[in-house]
């Protein structure tokens, strides 16, 4: 007579049974490594649901509020009060973790009797930390980061039952966190501002040194700074400004567009402190073949004037908001004293801008050697800086409202230098090569060797 394979399974696991029954201390090691096991799994469980439920991004949510079933919504209602989701998960995970290394020491006790001190706590220590933060923290945290969304609906029903059940537990432990929350933000408001040397640091502590570091830097540098530099500092300066007066005809117009290349010109009567508008060459596009009595003026732009205390971040929003690339900038007598433009605040940032059009060098200078350069001294400062490979704001404290490089050699000096006269400052050398009675027309700039990059 065959036997059927299950009786022979069954019959196993009650002699099973029927040995722990007539050992009460085999029993109870039995049950207890079943729990044990329970615990782990619980622990895995657990530590993995910290990660699912708060690596869900924007994107998940919105698939979740879409299809609103059972475990959608738990989810949602759980995310809804993070904190409390928060503390239910390290109260229960924390609960879980001392409860097994308790069972698993009571369960080695008797096994690791025979055994000398330090094996004992090789093993009860060092081995079952291991197998905890293996199989109940690190593996389920990686499974859960790549699962998400599956382990996050998973659990949605467990968490909200145990949300319940450490309520009252997790209540003073998120009021307390949220009293010591608001009482450091009130410090820190009160607080110093960080300096942006500290920032500098920073940055260079935080960007790893790779190829493309100093480039990294360099640029994370300038956004920092981004929103101190006022309009001044990168302008053209009135002199260099190149405009139309309102009385030339439409032929001298056609003339000078074609000469510069510039693609927006102001339009000024008599002085060019009273400037009318702007003249944009596309606007001249459809005018070419008309007749030199064609009224030009009609087709002009409504100038925008900035003072030139402003910031070059809230310009750029500005410039945003109006839908404009250029503004005129003004004195505090209200005197034209440059030009700005989109071009020139994000060279500001990312360094100077260079497109087929630009057949020419804007700024007339000359690099003799890795050290020694040639400026023109109307050159503005943050540009002299920006070409020589040096920080935009070395000058500050001596460039008073200085923009220019002729500008800063006459706040050191405080007079006009003479021809071939050297002026130094923390080891730069200004050699003035031509000057006359009224300005300084070329400087020639020595580094310190510490200032040139390796």
């Amino acid at each position: 007579m065959e036997t059927d394979p299950g009786d022979e399974y069954h019959s196993e696991i009650l002699d099973i049974i029927l040995l722990l029954s007539s050992d009460p201390s085999l029993f109870a090691f039995g049950l207890g490594t079943v729990f044990l096991f329970l615990l782990l799994i619980s622990s895995a469980l657990i530590s993995g649901a910290e990660v699912a439920y708060f690596s869900l991004n924007h994107q998940d949510l919105e698939d979740l509020s879409k299809d609103m079933d059972k475990k959608n919504s738990k989810i949602l209602e759980l995310l809804n009060t993070p904190r409390y989701l928060l503390s239910t998960i390290l109260i229960t995970n924390n609960f879980i973790n001392v409860s097994t290394i308790v069972l698993s020491t009571f369960l080695l006790g008797g096994l690791l009797k025979d055994l000398a001190d330090w094996q004992k706590f090789i093993i009860e220590t060092i081995i079952v930390t291991f197998l905890l933060v293996l199989f109940g923290e690190v593996a389920p945290k990686v499974y859960a980061n790549a699962n998400n969304l599956k382990l996050a609906r998973f659990m949605a029903p467990p968490l909200s039952v145990l949300k319940k059940l450490t309520h009252f537990i997790g209540l003073p432990l998120v009021s307390g966190t949220t009293f010591i929350e608001k009482r450091m933000e009130k410090k820190n408001s009160e607080g110093t501002l960080v300096s942006l040397e500290d920032i500098d640091q920073a940055i260079e502590l935080t960007v790893k040194d790779t190829k493309g570091a100093k480039q990294e830097i360099k640029l994370l540098k300038s956004i920092v700074k981004f929103g101190n530099v006022p309009v001044k500092h990168i302008m053209r300066s009135r002199v260099d400004v190149i405009a139309i007066d309102k009385e030339d005809s439409f032929k001298e117009i056609i003339s000078t567009v074609k000469k510069t290349g510039f693609s927006r010109i102001p339009v000024y009567e008599e002085t060019l402190d009273n400037i009318n508008g702007f003249l944009y060459a596309k606007d001249l596009l459809k005018h070419l073949n008309a007749d030199a009595s064609f009224n030009w003026h009609s087709i002009l732009r409504p100038a925008f004037f900035v003072p030139e205390t402003k910031k070059i971040d809230d310009l750029l929003r500005e410039f945003q908001i109006r839908r404009v690339h250029i503004a005129i900038v003004v004195d505090e007598y209200g005197g034209t004293a440059g030009l700005v433009t989109l071009e020139d605040i994000l060279e500001e940032i990312i360094g100077e801008i260079k497109d087929e059009f630009d057949d020419q060098v804007e700024m007339e200078y000359k690099k003799i050697n890795d050290y020694n350069f040639l400026f023109e001294g109307k050159t503005m400062l943050n540009d002299v800086c920006r070409l020589v490979g040096i920080e935009t704001t070395i000058f500050d404290k001596v460039r008073g409202d200085s923009d220019s490089l002729a500008g800063l050699i006459l706040e050191l000096a405080g007079r006009i230098p003479e021809l071939n006269e050297e002026i130094e400052h923390r080891n730069y050398i200004f050699k003035i090569t031509a000057v006359d009675n009224r300005r300084i027309k070329q400087v020639k700039i020595t580094l310190p060797s510490s200032a040139v990059p390796k």
